[in-house]
């Protein structure tokens, strides 16, 4: 029976091979024919940026993202199940089936008794809570917030009770074109003492991350971060 790996992507277009993803890494890809992906088109570029030995062309792709259904996972499976293949699990960037659909993946893996073996890469969870200066002890990743402005004030303000009960630092997400206004609704939403990371492209050339009080941000304004990838964490 084959194995399952779990393959980091880096989190840029731009961001080199080097910054993100150990030598062993590339290694493994050259073992693999299968990938299951989120974005064939991107991950092709990815693996043609690796310089792995094979054509491209040689390859076989499966696509597993949120259009897709939890009935077809068990079928992605089939190539490692009935053919003995190794198979390649790919994010659309920074690492498999964290705030990604590949999750669905690694339970049907563990279903069948399929070896999973998760690679080393890069996450812009971590990396921006490691640069942010909130608690690293005690923190809890939400994803996205509700898109109704009023939803979304009320879980800004939850997150808001549970870091002055616990001490919880609360991550979350959002899409790029929707930065400002959630950046508009923490700073209404919260205690001028909350403190507020905006991290943007992190490992970019143009990396944004800055770490001050709802009080600071309001003094400062809103950081470049239109259309920019983001983690946003309060603490």
């Amino acid at each position: 029976m084959g194995k399952l790996y779990l393959i980091p992507t880096p989190l840029g277009e731009t961001a080199s091979w080097d910054v993100a993803l150990p030598a062993h890494n590339r290694s493994v890809l050259d073992e693999i024919d299968y990938f299951v992906v989120e974005n064939i088109r991107t991950a092709r570029r990815f693996l043609a940026r690796s310089g792995i030995a094979r054509p491209i062309d040689a390859l076989t792709f499966a696509e597993l993202n949120e259009h897709s259904h939890p009935e077809e996972v068990e079928g992605l499976l089939k190539p490692l199940l009935s053919e003995g293949k190794n198979i390649g699990l790919m994010s659309e960037a920074g690492l498999p089936c964290v705030a990604d659909p590949g999750a669905w993946l690694v339970a049907a893996a563990h279903r069948h008794d399929v070896e999973v073996v998760p690679l080393v890469g890069p996450s812009s969870i971590m990396l921006a809570l490691m640069a942010s200066g909130a608690n690293g002890q005690s923190f809890a990743f939400n994803g996205y917030l509700p898109v109704k402005p009023a939803e979304r004030v009320k879980a800004i303000r939850a997150f808001e009770r549970r870091i002055a009960a616990e001490g919880q630092s609360q991550i979350f997400i959002e899409a790029p074109y929707r930065n400002r206004k959630l950046f508009e609704d923490i700073l209404t939403a919260c205690a001028p003492q909350t403190r507020l990371c905006v991290a943007c492209d992190v490992l970019e050339p143009g990396q944004l991350i800055g770490s001050k009080s709802v009080a600071e941000w309001k003094k400062s304004g809103a950081p470049a971060f239109d259309k920019r990838p983001a983690i946003f964490i309060l603490f």
